[in-house]
């Protein structure tokens, strides 16, 4: 695999991969689509992908250059993603720094559309410092904060400080959490407690945490992680969606898809009940990788105007973005 991250795709290609998209593109291992997918609405007009990461080689694990994502979204008809870092010692192997997320994605502006982060954690960042360090980070082209993943509880000072830096500068905030990061308890009360000290900030809500508080039955053993069977209603999720407009949902990764492939029945209706909260995601970051997220919502048949929203227009709105050329 090549490692020149700064090779521009031509518009072109872009236009043939993304616009044009034909069947039998699709990477090996994933399921088979359509066989006319170019003539469904999200193969036509593309999806935005909220959830993707670059990585650098590191002890054999090999790397997602800048070239390799680019062709990943060429043939599955992704328009623009967005690029998070892993900026704490508990979110990935090694850390994954805003600088250089920032500095890979500068050439493509048009399509990768580069988030930032910061670990409250770190002794010398004080709360007063944390707004100013993020508006930098802004003006050099970072559109939002996450992936926030940072070791501890969702309501910890430390993490409210940061999300009120974010209501502040009024920045998207995507949020991984599960029984180590951003820990919370059935209900999700911290995370309610996060929303209200930053109202000014939209939340993104991604991980088994999250995604298993779809359903009003999650105890505190299944809370992180992938629980089966049939979903019951009146789940922290939508509880919370009901009272905060600021909070989304990232519908990326084995517990996005698990969220709604468990009880297809209520997680089609969820969808176009939820369809203006909500953001398609695939958590790529790896050459290879099997995403079920494209088979699984186009098998939903969801209405037009749905996938519109969540396949592209939701994330244009919450990200201000335009579409590319």
């Amino acid at each position: 695999m090549t490692t020149d991250s700064s090779r521009a795709v031509s518009r072109r290609t872009f236009n043939r991969g993304v616009w044009g998209i034909a069947a039998g593109t699709l990477a090996a291992g994933h399921p088979a689509r359509h066989a006319s997918a170019a003539d469904q609405p999200a193969a036509r007009t593309g999806y935005i992908d909220i959830h993707v990461h670059l990585t650098q080689p590191w002890a054999g694990r090999p790397m997602l250059a800048v070239e390799g994502l680019l062709s990943w979204m060429d043939q599955h008809a992704v328009a623009q993603a967005v690029v998070l870092p892993l900026v704490s010692p508990e979110s990935w192997y090694y850390t994954i720094g805003c600088d250089w997320v920032l500095q890979q994605t500068a050439s493509h502006r048009d399509r990768l559309i580069p988030f930032c982060d910061l670990d409250p954690r770190t002794v010398y960042l004080k709360p007063k410092d944390m707004a100013p360090v993020l508006a930098r980070y802004v003006e050099a082209g970072a559109k939002g904060l996450g992936e926030h993943k940072c070791g501890g509880p969702i309501d910890d000072p430390n993490n409210l400080h940061v999300f009120r830096a974010c209501s502040e500068l009024k920045l998207p905030v995507l949020l991984h959490m599960d029984t180590i990061r951003n820990i919370d308890a059935p209900g999700l009360p911290g995370l309610e407690r996060a929303l209200q000290a930053a109202p000014g900030a939209i939340f993104i809500g991604h991980a088994t945490t999250w995604w298993s508080s779809i359903s009003a039955d999650v105890s505190p053993q299944t809370l992180g992680g992938y629980p089966k069977g049939p979903v019951k209603p009146g789940g922290a999720i939508e509880r919370l969606m009901d009272k905060y407009e600021n909070l989304y949902g990232d519908l990326s990764a084995g517990s996005g898809l698990n969220a709604i492939r468990r009880d297809p029945d209520f997680g089609r209706e969820f969808l176009i009940r939820r369809a203006d909260r909500l953001l398609f995601g695939t958590d790529y970051l790896a050459e290879g990788q099997q995403v079920d997220q494209f088979a699984f919502l186009e098998q939903l048949q969801l209405p037009a105007e749905v996938q519109a929203k969540i396949f592209r227009d939701n994330a244009r709105r919450v990200l201000g973005l335009s579409a590319p050329a």
